[in-house]
């Protein structure tokens, strides 16, 4: 017998099994996410198909609730010749620019302000009465104020896009803050450290990961506000083409619309998942934990 297999434990793994059993995973891995790739798309197509078989059947009124094929139709004819309002990119971008700007805005502030009166008990004290009756109105019905206070110009959308972004990444960046693990707080402190340089180097990166947790529905309640916004009055954008369609009974735009405020949040929501994978790349992936 060689001394190198002599020399091995009874139970040790052989490199090649190992290796093996890491290859057989990570196939496995790929075909579920085909799998799961592969249904998703079956799924969009049989209830577009559904959609268009019932329209065109009668079904269903094809005049209300229009057809898959004629929403197609809108979009071509709008990317081609454009809107009433300008080119189909101008509106997009009016929209994403007013959406991103609230969406910054409001993040910054409910990330500053979270962590603030997370860490000072006298802060959260005074204020916290404030922000939960704040939270408590229903913040839609503030863009007709906002359309009052800054006129049709893009700040009655941002300011909309902020109130909705504000309270979801405030509350989750305050939770983040109280939940900071105490003993790191306390080790640091021993360490000479000071308030500033544990907010900054223990507080803020344990709550990044409720934060980013709060980023992902963030951005879709600044679209939210822009396209409301948009709706009761503005000039250009998503928002006012959804107005202008219905104002003309044309379903077909209203959805048209609808599909490419929804094609502009799912890139924005995949930008975000591949940021956080690339900041977060030390956690451990969750994903085959159920199974």
């Amino acid at each position: 017998m060689p001394p190198e297999t002599a020399l091995a434990p009874a139970g040790a793994a052989k490199p090649d099994a190992a290796g093996s059993r890491t290859q057989a995973r990570a196939r496995a891995a790929r075909n579920h996410k085909i799998l799961v790739y592969g249904a998703r798309i079956l799924l969009l197509v049989g209830l577009l198909g559904l959609w268009e078989w019932l329209a065109r059947a009668a079904v269903i009124d094809p005049f209300n609730f229009s057809m898959p094929s004629k929403i197609w139709d809108q979009i071509t004819q709008w990317a081609v010749n454009g809107t009433p309002q300008g080119s189909l990119v101008e509106q997009v971008w009016y929209t994403l620019y007013e959406a991103l700007l609230g969406w910054v805005i409001g993040v910054l502030a409910g990330v500053v302000l979270g962590i603030a009166l997370g860490r000072v008990r006298f802060l959260a004290d005074v204020l916290g009465p404030y922000i939960k009756v704040l939270n408590a109105l229903p913040r839609i019905v503030l863009a007709p104020i906002f359309l009052i206070w800054f006129g049709l110009g893009p700040a009655s959308k941002v300011a909309s896009a902020v109130v909705l972004v504000f309270f979801p990444v405030f509350f989750n960046a305050f939770q983040g803050a109280r939940e900071v693990d105490r003993n790191l707080v306390a080790n640091s402190r021993i360490l000479g450290a000071s308030n500033r340089q544990v907010t900054l180097q223990v507080v803020i990166p344990s709550a990044t990961s409720w934060i980013f947790t709060s980023l992902h529905v963030s951005f879709g309640f600044a679209l939210i506000g822009a396209i409301v916004g948009e709706y009761i009055g503005a000039t250009k954008g998503l928002g006012l083409l959804v107005s202008a369609s219905q104002g003309t009974f044309n379903a077909a735009g209203v959805y048209a619309a609808m599909v490419i405020l929804a094609v502009v949040a799912l890139l924005a929501e995949g930008l975000l998942a591949f940021l956080e994978k690339r900041l977060f790349r030390w956690k451990p992936d969750d994903s085959g934990a159920a199974r």
